[in-house]
């Protein structure tokens, strides 16, 4: 068992730092733009002010006092609390996925921060140090996946063993794909990021106009190009030229050091150019995989693979993009990759179809949206042009659209039962096909309704661990395949084993 140590010093800066950009604004409204104001409320403001950032930057310095880490040979030992002291035991075994963050901070001092998720629940269910040198992650991350008994972790000789550590694990690692320029291009395109341009800049002028009232002065300038059609039509070209341009570069910035990579035990996940995130996972863990495609995505042949994980993957913004392989794969690679990093896993092209009086379940079905949209269109009676009868035609044209979504769907909608397997496809305008193993599954449920009862019809789904837990399934299948299904996952007795 290594000692009780404190967090890296600079795990205060780090936070010092957070509370900086958390304060600026607020800052900048009290100190700069109001700066000049005798108002009674922003004199008492600013002392309070004051006082929240005294007493922000006191719990930080003691909570790094009191904060405290050991780890043994199966567990790690959190010791926190400033006033009210507790102890958290986190065993290895319930260590699901770990993440690695690199911002700009963590490299200027040569650190980075590390996270590892549990299968539990609750906001202290990961484990994470926040500024953490790089020879202390690859250390502990090495004793997490094979702990040592006998010994302290932390030899005098520790940064250097940790070091040829991350070498031999990097040796062994088969790498899966990274993106070319052709398809960092391709992404931006498929992306839609290039037209993120043009909301940045009109959040950026609201902002703006609020602190310097710039109002006046921009629409000047609109009256000058609508004046000018060629200063219009420049103006329109650049305009587009940047926004490509911005897509293409957020697009490289985002996925430029993009990789996918696997060993024998895990699969690794690098992502970010300025912001680097390495997310690891135990191909044991992995619960199920799902690929999706968007209408365009289908048009040029891309999907994305995400994996469905016990433990949480990943916090903040990048909670959802983390679990994702790549979001613009090629449909074949993708395919293909499945098969490369988790062989454990089959995924079949050959699917069954739902038999036809399942769309005439689905299209005879009351839909609720139109019913209630219908109703309130009716009362209100909105009129578009001046035509009086703009809401039946707006309620005939959402009908329209339900009995179309509601086709797709049923045409996207596949199933298959393979030895160990399970696979369904959904979707009308978005396809998702869910790929999971039987021993993963948590629970089933088939439920029929008077309807589907009448034309021997079924609605069956499963569920697998994850936060939340994930829910999949197919409505309106077959009556036989929900009596092979239950038949099917009785077998998991057989393949379940304890921990």
């Amino acid at each position: 068992m290594t000692e009780a140590k404190r967090h890296h010093p600079l795990t205060m800066v780090w936070k010092l730092w957070k509370l900086a950009k958390f304060s600026f604004v607020i800052a900048m409204y009290l100190f700069v733009i109001k700066f000049g104001s005798d108002s009674t409320f922003l004199k008492y403001g600013r002392i309070a002010f004051f006082l929240f950032v005294g007493v922000a930057v006191l719990v930080i310095l003691f909570q790094w006092l009191t904060h405290k880490y050991k780890l043994d040979d199966a567990s790690f030992h959190l010791y926190e609390g400033v006033f009210t002291k507790s102890v958290r035991t986190i065993p290895f075994a319930k260590i699901q996925n770990v993440n690695r963050h690199t911002t700009l901070f963590h490299r200027l001092f040569n650190m980075t921060s590390i996270r590892f998720e549990t299968g539990l629940t609750g906001e202290e269910a990961a484990v994470e140090f926040e500024v953490i040198s790089l020879a202390e992650a690859d250390n502990i991350e090495k004793h997490v996946a094979s702990p040592v008994t006998g010994g302290p972790m932390i030899a005098q000789d520790g940064e250097t063993a940790a070091e040829s550590h991350a070498e031999a694990v990097k040796t062994r690692r088969t790498v899966h794909f990274k993106p070319t320029r052709k398809d960092i291009v391709r992404a931006s395109f498929t992306s839609l990021s290039f037209l993120l341009l043009i909301p940045l800049l009109g959040s950026a002028y609201s902002k703006i106009d609020q602190f310097f009232h710039v109002k006046q002065e921009a629409k000047g300038l609109l009256s000058i190009l609508m004046n000018s059609w060629w200063i219009a039509a420049i103006l329109i070209v650049v305009l587009a030229v940047v926004s490509v341009a911005f897509g293409i570069v957020r697009t490289f910035v985002k996925y430029g050091k993009y990789e996918i990579s696997s060993d024998p035990d895990r699969i690794y996940i690098t992502k970010g150019l300025v912001d680097e995130t390495v997310f690891s996972i135990s191909k044991q863990r992995v619960q199920a995989v799902e690929i999706t495609q968007s209408v365009l995505k289908r048009l040029l042949g891309l999907a994305e693979v995400k994996l469905t994980s016990a433990g949480g993957l990943g916090d903040g913004e990048d909670k959802l993009e983390i679990s994702s392989l790549y979001p613009f794969l090629p449909v074949q690679r993708a395919y293909e990759m499945i098969s490369e990093m988790l062989p454990a896993y089959e995924v079949t092209r050959e699917m069954n179809r739902l038999p036809r009086k399942s769309l005439w379940v689905r299209m005879l079905r009351p839909s609720w949206v139109w019913i209630l949209t219908t109703a309130a269109l009716f009362y209100f009676k909105p009129r578009l042009l001046g035509f009086e009868q703009t809401w039946w035609v707006l309620s005939g044209v959402l009908l329209i659209w339900i009995f179309v979504s509601r086709w797709l769907d049923y045409a996207n909608t596949r199933y298959v039962l393979k030895d160990n397997f399970i696979q369904f496809q959904t979707g009308s305008l978005t396809t998702a096909l869910f790929v999971s193993k039987r021993e993963k599954i948590i629970e089933v449920n088939v439920t029929r309704s008077l309807f589907q009862k009448w034309l021997g019809l079924a609605s069956v789904g499963t569920m697998n661990r994850a936060k939340p837990v994930r829910r999949a399934g197919i409505d309106d299948a077959p009556a036989e395949l929900a009596e092979s299904f239950v038949k099917w996952y009785m077998g998991r007795r057989k393949e379940v084993k304890m921990e």
